[in-house]
């Protein structure tokens, strides 16, 4: 899909995103036959922590199509409309990222040496700090690849189940067809 595609899909979704309180995280448009699958990715601002809520991501993805049905931006071809969370499989590469996983428990890949994990208890502008077996360690951003959150089930985490369904992790919330 051309560029000009994703951008208009992403202007469109942005504000759409905005206006239920959460952020865009990704949009791809990919083929699939004679229709295309726009997949929109929505999480919460750095500073909320907890899972999506699925009635913010329900709220957003018709505020999309609704957009997407008014503007000429994917044309006349007919397409499916995916709106979801990350996900807690998504990778930590960015630092609102980091952010939004405070109080969790995080796998961390360092520029050398082997991966630590322990639970994020502060994320700064120079790096990050974890509360290790060990005692707490301060990892500056140039130490740090990247993470990926930990599946906890020690019960010692910020969320509560609640939380965790109301995530609606990795799944997508309705598709569309036009």
């Amino acid at each position: 899909m051309s560029a000009s595609q994703v951008d208009g899909v992403r202007e469109l979704a942005g504000t759409a995103a905005r206006s239920a309180g959460l952020v865009l995280e990704d949009v791809t448009i990919t083929s699939a036959g004679r229709r295309r699958v726009v997949r929109i990715v929505l999480d919460l601002p750095e500073d909320v922590l907890g899972g999506v809520p699925l009635d913010s991501v329900a709220e957003a993805s018709q505020a999309i199509s609704a957009a997407l049905d008014a503007s000429p931006v994917l044309g006349q071809a007919p397409y499916v409309l995916e709106v979801s969370s990350p996900g807690v499989s998504r990778p930590l590469t960015e630092r609102r990222h980091w952010m939004r996983a405070r109080g969790r428990t995080v796998r961390v890949a360092l520029v050398e040496g082997e991966p630590v994990t322990g639970r994020l208890t502060d994320v700064g502008e120079a790096g990050i700090d974890l509360e290790l077996d060990a005692g707490p360690v301060h990892l500056p951003w140039a130490r740090v690849v990247r993470g990926v959150v930990q599946v906890d089930f020690s019960g010692g985490g910020e969320q509560s189940l609640d939380d965790e369904q109301s995530a609606g992790e990795d799944r997508p919330t309705g598709r569309r067809g036009r």
